[in-house]
């Protein structure tokens, strides 16, 4: 399903992976499972006309969407409408169209279906409660506005996918890419998006990490600031939140409500997210042994950061300073 001002790129890119997914399978080169469906596609909008792209140009459609139409296991994808920042995203939210479309995504939840959507196109599938309780992610720079506005969700920013079963969310425009693979996966079976990313010259990536822009994630509030110098001063070592409060200037209790409204996390969260992008830097400028970098960024135990790691990139530090290997 489309809106007007649909990404060109998330529409063209998603319907190139699955039409040649769609090859390969009926030409035999990737059998489909036993019981399996053709892959089969419509690009539809919400009242069956035409919708023009962000980039000014007229997209025809199949027809309108209705989830009264849909069919067990049957996938709606919504690729993500232009956004710069918080602003934009404010604007799309307050369309009529998208407020529409939020509510046909929660009818649709009802059904034996999985919803997807990525970059902005995520607050309009959180906008219909059905993320609610759930894990998902955005477009890294919309991070903060998205943990201000839906609470609910446990946002893991950094990832590229986070697939919850029938919900699937990606972050920024082209990791439409990675949630498109992910769905192909999910259909006819993990070979299949191997298989497409070669013949498209795709790269796989599971983590957003090394492309966010860290400035981007800055909040307003002195507070906030306060900690962000305090912490790269003390990188290396272990910090409490009592400090943390007292390098702000406010009591524990203040800088963590702060925090959490600047940048929808806690204050300990925001730390490991600045020693995490301190020890991104470091994997892409540097051969220090991974180890070595743990303790530069505060971590007396490799393991443990090797998991907190993880935790917010969705890889591993090896994997980060070795695509692909």
């Amino acid at each position: 399903m489309i809106l007007d001002g649909v990404a060109d790129s998330a529409l063209g890119v998603a319907l190139d992976v699955v039409a040649t997914a769609a090859h390969f399978t009926q030409s035999g080169r990737a059998p489909l499972p036993h019981g399996g469906k053709a892959l089969l596609q419509r690009v539809v909008s919400l009242d069956g006309e035409p919708v023009r792209s962000a980039a000014g140009r007229s997209v025809a459609v199949d027809g309108a969407f209705s989830p009264r139409a849909l069919r067990e296991g049957d996938v709606v994808l919504l690729p993500g409408v232009f956004s710069a920042g918080a602003r934009t995203v404010e604007k799309l939210l307050a369309r009529e169209d998208a407020r529409r479309a939020a509510e046909l995504l929660a009818k649709a939840a009802s059904k034996d279906v999985t919803l997807a959507a990525s970059c902005s196109a995520t607050f309009v599938l959180a906008a219909s409660g059905v993320l609610d309780g759930r894990s998902a992610t955005t477009s890294w720079w919309l991070a903060p506005e998205f943990a201000r506005r839906f609470p609910k969700v446990s946002l893991s920013a950094e990832r590229m996918v986070v697939d919850e079963g029938s919900i699937i969310t990606a972050g920024a425009a082209l990791a439409h890419v990675d949630l498109t693979l992910t769905i192909v996966a999910r259909m006819i079976g993990p070979s299949l998006p191997h298989l497409v990313t070669r013949y498209l010259v795709l790269d796989e990536r599971s983590s957003q990490a090394r492309y966010m822009v860290h400035e981007h994630l800055r909040a307003s509030d002195p507070a906030v600031l306060a900690i962000e110098r305090f912490v790269a001063e003390n990188v290396e070592r272990q910090l409490s939140l009592k400090e943390l409060a007292r390098a702000a200037q406010v009591s524990s209790r203040t800088l963590a409500r702060r925090v959490r409204t600047s940048l929808g996390m806690t204050p300990l969260e925001f730390v490991h997210r600045l020693r995490v992008r301190r020890a991104i830097h470091l994997l892409e400028t540097t051969r220090y042994a991974i180890e070595d970098i743990a303790a530069r960024v505060g971590y007396a135990d490799a393991a443990a950061f090797r998991r907190v790691f993880r935790r917010y990139t969705g890889e591993s530090p090896r994997q980060l300073r070795e695509p692909g290997g």
